[in-house]
């Protein structure tokens, strides 16, 4: 039987940055993933700057294209565009992100197998057996960054306590868009799906076209694309790699992210936000503190400092959802205001950390946005 120190099973973000941490901390770490990389996930692709200052390397390489603009539009009429002076989202690909996170994560010491799935994963007093690509291993603890229905949260009993989105993006080359457009900008259409919105993201050789919103607006979901993609001018067929997705969403004190030797990373855990659908922060400040939590032996104080990492933040993302919900005209309005785009770009770099930080301008429209969440 191979021994290691952890075994971490799923290499997004959330995986390959906790194996960055934890071998360059000196732990032996085998991260196992059922892919064979590179392989691509549908995701919008976006790192703001508040993810970026919790990544684990710098992710320049991958970068391919950088948004310092937004347009905000109401059920595809009424539109605003705000811009930044420094940049606000860098746009990469899943499968050159991942890819190049678990090569990082090779490089400070990891042994990366890709192509090798888990099963059998047996969690006891002495540490936790898995079988890896048909080896059967055994690590002194394991994070899982599989997902929200993968085999660690199955194995350990730790689902529940999760609410899902449903997404559907596909892309399109420039060709059929025109990028003058777009350039730099990113296209948030607000009121449409209930609970989520429609985007238009730029990247290198194309642009990526996406609807989220609640579970239940799954069976919605094409025909909310095809709206999305005629509003600006591409025909629904022009879409590729057309694709969906759940977005597990963790209500602050309904999840529990450990228990034993099992620690909860990323979508395994339920960290998207509700309010953007990103989970980039999450997922690198997730792998940083379960990586803090194995070294220091003490798994049981992950969960806490999870929550005070994460809670606030995502309590103001689940009133602000509400808000969009019930009042999206609303919001179009309260965000129209110089003063809260002030706000919203600061959570984006990273500078404010909750918007209850807003000062002038904004506070009025932010104050009758909560007002709203709480009606």
């Amino acid at each position: 039987m191979e021994r290691h120190d952890v075994l971490v099973v799923g290499a997004g973000p959330a995986g390959s940055a906790t194996a960055i941490h934890l071998a360059r901390a000196g732990a032996r770490v085998l991260l196992a993933d059922r892919a064979r990389f590179p392989r691509d996930k549908p995701c919008g692709g976006g790192l703001t700057g508040r993810a970026l200052r919790q990544a684990p390397c710098d992710v320049s390489a991958v970068v391919e294209h950088v948004v310092d603009r937004f347009e905000l539009r109401l059920r595809f009429g009424r539109s605003f565009t705000r811009a930044s002076e420094s940049p606000l989202i860098l746009m990469t690909r899943r499968r050159r992100l991942d890819a190049y996170l678990a090569e990082q994560a090779q490089a400070a010491g990891a042994d990366f197998r890709d192509g090798s799935r888990v099963d059998d994963v047996e969690i006891g007093r002495d540490g936790v057996s898995a079988t890896v690509g048909g080896v059967r291993v055994h690590a002194g603890a394991i994070v899982g960054a599989d997902g929200a229905n993968g085999v660690v949260v199955r194995s350990a009993g730790l689902a529940g306590g999760i609410e899902h989105g449903v997404a559907l993006e596909g892309n399109v080359a420039w060709e059929a868009l025109p990028r003058e457009r777009y350039e730099r900008t990113a296209v948030v259409e607000l009121g449409q799906p209930a609970g989520g919105y429609g985007w238009v993201f730029p990247k290198g050789d194309h642009a990526n076209l996406g609807v989220g919103g609640w579970g239940s607006e799954g069976p919605l979901l094409r025909d909310h694309l095809a709206r999305l993609a005629r509003a600006h001018g591409v025909a629904p067929a022009a879409l590729a790699e057309v694709r969906g997705h759940r977005l597990p969403m963790r209500r602050p004190g309904r999840a529990t992210p450990a228990a034993d030797r099992v620690l909860l990373v990323g979508d395994a855990a339920g960290l998207v936000d509700p309010l953007s659908g990103d989970g980039m922060y999450e997922a690198f400040t997730s792998a940083r503190l379960a990586a803090e939590a194995i070294l220091a032996e003490a798994i049981g104080d992950y969960p806490r400092a999870l929550a005070a990492a994460l809670d606030h933040h995502a309590g103001a993302s689940w009133a602000a959802k509400r808000a969009l919900d019930r009042s999206p005209a609303l919001c179009f309005w309260a965000a129209r205001s110089p003063g809260v785009f002030g706000v919203v770009a600061g959570l984006l770099r990273g500078d404010v950390g909750h918007p209850d930080e807003a000062r002038g301008l904004a506070r009025a429209p932010l104050r009758l946005i909560a007002r709203r969440a709480r009606a």
